[in-house]
């Protein structure tokens, strides 16, 4: 790939010691995760030439502000809709939002995207057609459709556990309690939700981790200079080192969420920051 189909065998031996390929796989790994811990570099990219970590850093940004949005908006259209179908339950309201984020949840992301594009960008013009724009202003102006059409697909999961915890929680004695103790409406609410949010906080961790790795389509409709992108034309210019850099920041991007998860509820749980620190005590002793 590197040197053509005219290479002559002498050259493509050369280029093999040179990558290391003409080692034993067991040594091109140790080698290889070596050079990861130690530096952090991933190898150079054939396509371009320059080093995967680099352009994979380049990238980064927009892929950042991409999922963060994401994930904003996921929290801020899941936890209204669960919150309101949960105090409804059984009324029309009810069945309206358990019904309506389910058919977004069939339609295709690209889909999703085109059809944004085609009313918000070209209709009626509000959002721009694709494409980033400098400052923090105009990165959110960018982002609204790609990250809108991203948490559309998300929600439904999210509106179903947490409408689910938050019936078994209104349920609880405690909220009874509560009930029988006058306590203003939005008090009730904020108690009901603290304890119905765990679970749906471990599954919105899991969403999250695969926004790392799922906003491949999406920025290629958007046209945003992403991981996303990047992957898509390492993929198909087969550059096999880039490729491999691209899933080892996404796996690292999955643990470090899976981490920040697990901070967080033990900061809205008391009962998990208990078992750890109980953890960490057992641990010391």
């Amino acid at each position: 790939m590197v040197l053509g189909i005219k290479a002559r065998p002498e050259q493509i031996a050369d280029i093999h010691h040179r990558l290391g390929l003409d080692q034993p796989i067991g040594k091109q790994f140790t080698s290889f995760i070596a050079t990861l811990l130690t530096t952090g570099d991933t190898g150079q990219s054939i396509a371009y030439n320059v080093s995967s970590r680099a352009l994979v850093l380049d990238r980064l940004p927009v892929s950042l502000w991409l999922i963060c949005c994401s994930a904003i908006l996921v929290v801020a259209i899941s936890l209204p809709l669960a919150m309101t179908a949960a105090m409804h339950k059984g009324s029309w309201v009810d069945q309206l939002v358990r019904i309506v984020p389910t058919i977004t949840l069939g339609m295709p992301e690209f889909w999703v995207g085109l059809v944004f594009v085609l009313l918000f960008a070209v209709t009626f013009k509000i959002f721009p057609v694709g494409g980033t724009q400098p400052g923090i202003d105009g990165m959110l102006y960018s982002m609204a459709l790609p990250s809108l059409t991203i948490a559309l697909a998300q929600t439904p999961f999210i509106v179903r556990s947490l409408r689910t915890r938050i019936l078994e929680v209104l349920g609880a004695d405690f909220v009874v309690t509560l009930h029988a103790a006058h306590l203003p409406e939005r008090v009730i609410r904020r108690h009901v939700l603290r304890n119905a949010l765990l679970p749906a906080l471990q599954l919105y961790g899991m969403k999250i981790s695969f926004l790392v790795g799922g906003t491949l389509v999406v920025e290629q409709v958007f046209g945003l200079k992403g991981v996303g992108s990047l992957l898509f034309g390492a993929i198909t210019a087969r550059d096999f080192p880039l490729i491999q850099a691209i899933a080892i920041y996404c796996a690292l991007g999955v643990v470090l969420i899976s981490v920040i998860v697990e901070i967080a509820g033990g900061l809205i749980d008391y009962r998990v920051r208990g078992r750890a620190e109980h953890a960490s005590a057992g641990g010391m002793a």
